[in-house]
């Protein structure tokens, strides 16, 4: 598909006058489309249904190399999927590469989701994740928060999840003289998740972090 006649599909969706408002909202110098994610969220089911893996990688790429901010956030969901058939090393390699390129929460969140898929898919991706967080990109050291948040919600984890909590723990720990509030914020956010499924443990590491 033409990255042209995917835009003018996007753009169609345009409410007048908020393109202005996300761009005041944002603060990210960047072309902004005035649209609502749910029309996102739709075009991205449509072409992940019609578009071969293939054409469906190019696709994203292509949008997201546009760098207008609804394209990013439909290129990362035209790769949000428990299954990516005949093989996902190469979305999984896609959504590696645009890490570093991560500059606002909006598009960040939508990418780690996409991520989340991946890595749960297989988790020995972990290994990779974890050289993140040595980044000296601030986004890249808050994707690594962000792509594991699913494993703070398991109620009886297995041993290998268990296993993947803790490592990310460990990262949480080299983060205690971090003081860049995106990643304060961050590992708030995944230790409040934690706290839901194990309260002692999360407010116990909190507090041993941040105190």
């Amino acid at each position: 598909m033409l990255i042209e006649d995917a835009i003018v599909a996007l753009q169609i969706h345009e409410i007048p006058g908020k393109a202005a408002e996300m761009r005041t909202y944002h603060k990210v110098e960047r072309a902004y489309w005035g649209l609502g994610n749910p029309v996102l969220e739709d075009q991205a089911r449509l072409w992940r249904q019609e578009l071969p893996l293939e054409e469906r990688l190019q696709l994203a790429s292509d949008l997201w190399n546009s760098n207008a901010y609804e394209a990013r956030i439909c290129a990362s969901k035209l790769l949000t999927q428990a299954r990516i058939r005949p093989e996902d090393a190469s979305a999984w390699k896609l959504i590696k590469s645009w890490i570093p390129d991560l500059d606002s929460s909006g598009i960040s969140n939508h990418l780690c989701v996409a991520g989340q898929r991946r890595l749960n898919f297989d988790p020995s991706r972990i290994q990779e994740v974890e050289s993140w967080t040595r980044s000296t990109h601030v986004w890249t050291r808050r994707a690594a928060l962000m792509i594991t948040l699913p494993w703070t919600k398991h109620r009886n984890p297995k041993p290998l999840n268990l296993a993947i909590r803790e490592q990310v723990l460990g990262w949480i720990a080299s983060y205690t003289d971090d003081q860049d509030t995106l990643i304060q914020r961050s590992v708030a956010w995944w230790l409040s998740e934690l706290s839901r499924k194990d309260p002692t443990k999360g407010k116990s590491i909190y507090d041993r972090t941040w105190a």
